[in-house]
């Protein structure tokens, strides 16, 4: 995986702000206003966080496709002095482009 999520991931989802120490596997809990995640939380936390982090790698990839914001902005003020502001339009048809070659899952 390129971003394979980790307890410190769920630590800090579930616990934001928490005291601990994590060495390797041993988790020490140093917080007293929070209470500590079971290991059954922590793990069903990981696989939720890398569920929604596998499920978002389509927004990663077309992130970078896009032309920049200076671009597109040029391209909708070029549509509209052309009237082509509808699927006609170099923005639309730019846009559409980036989001076929990445669909969403």
């Amino acid at each position: 995986m390129a971003n394979e999520m980790t307890t410190v991931d769920a630590l800090q989802s579930l616990k934001p702000g928490a005291e601990w120490v994590l060495r390797g596997d041993t988790l020490e809990w140093l917080d007293s206003g929070q209470t500590e995640p079971t290991a059954e939380a922590l793990a069903a936390e990981v696989t939720r966080l890398q569920g929604v982090y596998d499920g978002n790698a389509y927004q990663r990839t077309r992130a970078p496709a896009y032309a920049a914001i200076a671009e597109q902005l040029d391209q909708l003020y070029h549509d509209m002095t052309a009237g082509k502001l509808d699927a006609t339009g170099e923005w639309h048809k730019a846009i559409k482009a980036v989001k076929d070659a990445n669909p969403k899952p």
